[in-house]
């Protein structure tokens, strides 16, 4: 019977080469065709593709695995959910076009099951950050978006990817060295987030980030968890709800 809900979050196909992307596609594939055996809805929580823009009649080349997939899930009944992040925020209409998957442009609260959730990528959130913040702002700027799109796709893909293997690369190489500084940042920016959602809605049992890329499930009060879901660059995790308890696993 389908009864499980699922979460993941950035998966940034497209880095850091068509080679180790492809095999995390192909990857990604199969554990969607796992859990489409028995999922009600899917949550992807942000950063799917490490760069997607839209223009009028193109999008990026590539993903076509992945693609027909999603497709194949929803034309069977299956509902899909795409909470956008930093990297791909410029997703408008396409996914949702042609592939049925429902955009979330906002953190929201949803009660799904028994259970209320609080559900956001994560990026922007919490104090400090302002210079992401700020870029945050020219990106989402229309006219910025109208300016790009007269880019021609071949210089504006792939400069734009350019810029974004580099800046994952560094970070990555960041990351693996100063995971205390990963921990650090959840609690300060993610963890205060949470609090201060919390005050204005106790009821919360579970509030779930993707966009630091470090699965983490803590507790926040006796009766409330703080679930960052990690990523599928090394981690592959995600998490599964029964519509009682939630669970965060490793895809083999």
């Amino acid at each position: 019977m389908s009864n499980k809900i699922y979460f993941a979050s950035d998966f940034h196909l497209g880095i850091p080469d068509y080679k180790s992307s492809l095999k995390r596609e192909i990857k990604l594939v199969r554990w969607l065709d796992e859990i489409s055996k028995d999922a009600t809805e899917i949550y992807l929580m942000g950063d799917i593709f490490d760069f997607w823009f839209e223009y009028q009649n193109t999008i990026p080349k590539g993903y076509a695995r992945l693609l027909g997939k999603l497709a194949e899930i929803t034309d069977g009944g299956i509902p899909i959910h795409l909470f956008r992040g930093n990297h791909d925020m410029w997703a408008f209409h396409y996914l949702q076009d042609e592939l049925h998957i429902q955009l979330h442009r906002e953190p929201e609260i949803k009660r799904l099951g028994a259970k209320l959730f609080y559900l956001a990528h994560g990026d922007g959130l919490g104090p400090g950050d302002r210079g992401y913040k700020l870029i945050k702002k020219i990106f989402a700027c229309r006219f910025n978006q109208w300016l790009f799109r007269w880019l021609h796709p071949d210089i504006g893909i792939r400069m734009a990817l350019f810029w974004s293997r580099r800046s994952r690369y560094i970070a990555e190489v960041r990351e693996k060295k100063d995971e205390e500084r990963t921990l650090r940042l959840i609690e300060e920016r993610i963890t205060t987030h949470s609090k201060e959602i919390l005050k204005k809605n106790p009821d919360l049992d579970f509030l779930i980030y993707g966009h630091y890329h470090y699965p983490l499930d803590i507790y926040l009060t006796d009766h409330t968890r703080q679930i960052v879901l990690g990523d599928w660059l090394t981690h592959f995790t995600y998490a599964e709800f029964d519509g009682e308890e939630l669970k965060v696993k490793t895809f083999e």
